[in-house]
């Protein structure tokens, strides 16, 4: 029993060891109309149907819906990866496109974190939650905790302060934090193309599907860091492949006021130096007035200065004398 068990345990093991080895082959309609029903979670609790997440309320106009499982609401990588796609592809953008396109973004943990993750992601697109992880059965995704080899093109943070966010997050949620999902749990994404009704539609078995949607692309994250790169989603949705735009992170700003300080302590040590002459100067000559010797100059000038009023009312003022006779008196007092 005891082999059992620890047989058990090293399978286990060994299936979040490396990168999991899942395929991205395309569910087939009668394997959406398995999942059409399955219930996803608003914020506030209330049930919705999957269909209706992709499902145009004009069922008679084309739509597609790219549909983002995430991993737990507490993972920094899937933050990132929000972050950055929701400032390359605004609501506004995708609209716009033909057919006319939204994101919609599924989590595995509880919907009432949902307020709370929006405010970490600034996430522009709405979220609902799957706590029961069926439809990230059956839609192939898979479990693991690996990282992967290398860092994705999204993350805009290193991973090490991705990992301290997601623990500061996590100490700041309390006991929520083990609320957020199943941290083996990875996900995916999923573009579904809506088709009006009046379209021809043959299922595999040649029967018509119950729903006029298809699953155009997907791929299926292999690592916890494995979601498709933001540009690959652009092109997929028929925009070019631009890499998204820098973002104001933490340590950017740390960055910027580190040079703004540089350059504001550069300007102070210039104007010391600009007016720390002037002031040596002054303060020079307030302790050369303190000092005896400073008093005797003083004395030395002032009598100077009679002699030279003298002169000038003799008439016999020399004025090549005038500057010589401080320097001479000067001579004779420090000596």
């Amino acid at each position: 029993m005891a082999v059992e068990k620890m047989t058990k345990l090293k399978a286990s093991t060994d299936d979040f060891s490396g990168d999991i080895q899942v395929n991205d082959n395309l569910p087939t309609r009668k394997e959406l109309d398995k999942v059409a029903d399955l219930p996803v979670l608003d914020l506030n609790g209330k049930p919705h149907t999957f269909k209706s997440l992709y499902t145009p309320s004009n069922k008679n106009e084309r739509s597609r819906t790219l549909i983002i499982f995430i991993r737990h609401f507490f993972c920094g990588n899937c933050q990132e990866y929000l972050r950055s796609l929701s400032s390359s592809l605004p609501p506004s953008a995708l609209t716009a496109l033909n057919p006319p396109t939204k994101i919609v973004v599924i989590g595995c943990g509880q919907p009432d974190l949902i307020p709370m993750y929006v405010r970490e992601t600034e996430c522009t697109y709405p979220i609902y939650a799957d706590p029961s992880k069926q439809l990230y059965a059956r839609l192939g995704m898979t479990r693991t905790l690996s990282l992967g080899s290398k860092s994705p093109q999204y993350m805009q943070y290193s991973l090490p302060s991705a990992v301290v966010r997601a623990i500061y997050q996590g100490l700041r949620a309390g006991r929520d934090a083990f609320r957020g999902g199943d941290y083996f749990q990875v996900g995916g994404e999923f573009v579904f193309e809506h088709n009006p009704p009046s379209s021809s539609f043959s299922d595999d078995d040649g029967k018509a599907p119950t729903t006029p949607t298809t699953v155009s692309w997907c791929h299926r994250m292999k690592n916890t860091r494995d979601h498709a790169e933001v540009p690959e989603i652009r092109r997929r949705l028929g925009l070019d492949g631009a890499r998204p735009p820098l973002r104001k992170t933490f340590t950017s700003g740390i960055r910027r006021s580190s040079s703004q300080l540089k350059r504001n302590l550069s300007e102070r040590r210039r104007s010391w130096a600009a007016g720390g002459s002037s002031s040596v100067s002054r303060s020079r000559d307030r302790a050369d007035k303190s000092s005896p010797e400073g008093s005797m100059m003083e004395k030395v000038k002032e009598v100077t200065r009679e002699e030279e009023e003298e002169r000038g009312k003799e008439g016999r003022m020399d004025l090549a004398e005038v500057p010589a006779a401080p320097a001479a008196a000067a001579t004779v007092a420090v000596a």
